[in-house]
């Protein structure tokens, strides 16, 4: 069946549910960023406004967005370095999209490989604006934004349909915390073939994003959805309900390793054991050939200690939060890519650095 939308001149985010359409991402306007704060949505929907790309790699700090988010702000965030440059002399203008695409791109330091490697194509294109034509930089690095944007949705759509071919029908997937379009094609996709879908979500602490986040974007979809706690997977994984375990991954590496919300190693442990298959959807990085290449994020301690505000452990006691954990190659079944469905040990043959891009 034909996944594409209905036209081809159709925004790419049609059909999906309003925290992952793109102006609900994050959006610009006149040289600010306006984001959507993920930490309070769905009980409330409030956006965060940055009036310059410091501001923008802070909120991706402080977690007003985070999956597919920081990419979206970040991009937005060197829109108004265009804007700040086009005021300043060549010199100056060079330093400052150099020292913005440095500051967006490692604002988290877990995805800061593949991010640096986007962020600087926006830098490498505001740059040579900057040559030619400084009077419509702001405005010709917008469209280069909106249009690298827009190709990347479409870039999950088709990964995302190579996913959703593994599945059953009628299926029941487990998640893990917030996918962004990785999920939210998952599930859309099934509903344009006719597969009838359900999806259970463990509420991921210390955000809950799967309790809020991918809950709600599987709800506006009006599939059947429910929150378990984390944990609660491996006795899930035991009943025998579970098709598939699918999740995205922050990143893939070439060597076949999925980095990922941490608990995600501990469900596909219990996937595995259980005999539930385990898909990734996401394209591999490039920029991370092993798995040495990534550094796990530790977020402070204290964020451990909280829960939506919420003190829920006595003071004087100590936390740990590493935001990520690594599920190594064994424990994946495939990787569904936007180039098709690999082996984690195939990654290379189809996104190796000889490897010619589509």
């Amino acid at each position: 069946m034909n996944t594409s939308p209905a036209s081809p001149d159709a925004p790419a985010d049609e059909g999906l549910p309003f925290i992952q359409r793109l102006s609900n991402v994050a959006r610009y306007e006149g040289g600010r960023v306006v984001i959507l704060d993920r930490r309070v949505y769905p009980a409330s929907v409030e956006f965060v406004t940055c009036a310059d790309y410091g501001a923008v790699a802070r909120a991706i700090g402080e977690m007003v967005t985070q999956s597919y988010g920081p990419w979206v702000a970040a991009s937005y965030g060197m829109v108004s370095a265009a804007r700040s440059a086009q005021a300043m002399s060549h010199t100056d203008a060079q330093a400052e999209l150099r020292r913005a695409a440095e500051v967006l791109s490692h604002a988290r330091p877990t995805t800061s490989g593949g991010m640096t490697r986007s962020i600087n194509r926006i830098r490498d294109f505001a740059l040579g604006k900057l040559a030619e034509d400084r009077e419509h930089l702001e405005a010709a690095t917008l469209a280069f934004v909106e249009s690298t944007l827009q190709a990347r949705y479409r870039e999950d759509r088709a990964i995302c349909s190579h996913a959703v071919d593994l599945l059953p029908d009628p299926a029941t997937i487990l998640t893990q915390c917030y996918a962004e379009t990785l999920i939210g094609f998952v599930l859309l996709i099934s509903q344009e073939r006719g597969k009838e879908i359900s999806l259970i979500c463990p509420e991921t602490r210390p955000y809950l994003q799967g309790a809020r986040l991918t809950a709600a974007a599987a709800h506006d979809l009006g599939i059947p959805t429910t929150v378990i706690t984390d944990n609660m997977p491996a006795y899930v994984l035991s009943k025998g309900t579970i098709d598939a375990f699918v999740c995205a991954a922050d990143v893939v590496t070439l060597d076949g390793h999925a980095v990922n919300k941490v608990g995600t190693f501990q469900i596909a442990l219990a996937a595995h054991y259980h005999k539930v298959p385990f898909y990734v959807v996401r394209n591999p990085s490039a920029a991370n050939p092993t798995i040495a290449t990534v550094e796990i994020e530790e977020r402070d301690p204290e964020e451990s200690l909280h829960a939506m505000g919420v003190r829920t452990a006595p003071r004087g006691v100590s936390g740990y939060y590493p935001a990520f954990d690594i599920t190594p190659p064994h424990l994946i079944s495939a990787v569904c890519t936007s180039r098709g469905v690999f082996s984690p040990y195939d990654l290379r043959k189809g996104f190796g650095p000889d490897v010619q891009a589509h």
